[in-house]
């Protein structure tokens, strides 16, 4: 067998379409506010005082940050007390969840994902990266799935020279 020494990619003529979730990584700041802070000898939150801190805070120190609502105490917060934290949050916060930085992620990612058009993909074959240089919650990877498979000719996982095939719509 005789050889050009052409090199051939192989990868780049396959027409596989990478889609990195690292892309939708949101930059901005993340931040826990903790309940734990505002309650009356760690143990209780008395709705005047609350009410007092909420108007006197300055909620400008959370422009453009992404946060996370939690209380590390063992106490019970009223709802109504979470309500009105994201109430005086809402203008300012990119992103308020109820829960810890994982949960966070995941809004931030479910988010971004809801952006994705998933006509875009239409009969594509797609491989969705799995290595990143920040953290991709596997939720994310289960959610661009699920967004995916409706439109997609194949999904495939990893990398274009090393993929784990996922799905592959049957042929009509």
């Amino acid at each position: 067998m005789e050889t050009t020494g052409e090199i051939i990619n192989k990868v780049a003529n396959s027409g596989l379409i990478s889609l990195n979730l690292e892309d939708y990584y949101h930059t901005g700041e993340r931040v826990v506010y903790d309940l734990k802070d505002n309650l009356f000898m760690g143990m209780i939150l008395r709705e005047k005082d609350f009410r007092e801190f909420l108007k006197t805070h300055d909620w400008s120190l959370y422009a453009g940050k992404n946060v996370a609502i939690i209380c590390s105490e063992d106490a019970i917060i009223p709802t109504w007390a979470y309500m009105l934290l994201a109430l005086q949050l809402e203008p300012y916060a990119h992103c308020i969840v109820f829960g810890d930085l994982a949960h966070l992620e995941e809004k931030l990612y479910f988010e971004a994902i809801q952006g994705i058009n998933p006509e875009d993909y239409r009969d594509a074959k797609v491989v969705v990266k799995g290595c990143s240089k920040v953290p991709v919650p596997i939720s994310a990877y289960v959610e661009i799935t699920r967004v995916l498979k409706p439109s997609v000719a194949s999904l495939m996982f990893g990398e274009p020279c090393s993929t784990v095939p996922l799905y592959k719509r049957k042929r009509q």
